[in-house]
């Protein structure tokens, strides 16, 4: 199964493409759609035809999305929940399911605790994915929402056979 991560922002959004069989993570391609300094209903259309474009190139049958976290600049938070909102729609509208989780989730499921920092999560991701070398911070906080979304899918399996027995 292929699961295309995103890290949603409205300047930079990461992305992080893996390839899962049994308990393995394979990465396929990562990096960042970088939106400019634009306007920005254009960078939102930017972010939706990069997002679109990495579905039809490689075809993912899983999106996993970071949730949006409360800020304290109001402003910031609504551009960053539209940027979100342009990457789901290109999901979306390529027939796609989504999940979603927050921040806090993501970085419990690849340190082990919810608070850890970017550089944690970049090294975590590293380790997990056995890459050559470090991704960079966008680019990492999306791989780490494909493997969460990878980790989270195995328990609810493992949780369903157990159910049956």
């Amino acid at each position: 199964m292929r699961i295309l991560g995103i890290d949603p922002g409205s300047r930079i959004t990461g992305f992080g493409i893996i390839d899962v069989n049994g308990d393995r993570a394979t990465p396929v391609r990562h990096g960042v759609i970088k939106t400019g300094g634009g306007e920005f209903p254009e960078r939102l259309g930017i972010i939706f035809s990069g997002i679109r474009d990495l579905i039809d190139e490689h075809a993912p049958a899983e999106v996993a999305i970071e949730s949006v976290f409360v800020s304290r600049n109001a402003g910031s938070a609504l551009k960053l929940g539209q940027a979100r909102g342009a990457a789901v729609c290109a999901v979306i509208s390529r027939g796609l399911p989504v999940s979603e989780y927050s921040p806090r989730s993501v970085k419990q499921a690849i340190v082990g605790r919810g608070g850890a920092d970017k550089v944690q999560v970049q090294h975590m991701v590293s380790v997990l994915l056995q890459l050559q070398e470090l991704p960079v911070e966008d680019a990492a906080d999306a791989l780490a929402v494909a493997l969460c979304h990878q980790h989270t899918q195995q328990t609810m399996q493992r949780m369903q056979v157990l159910q049956k027995t």
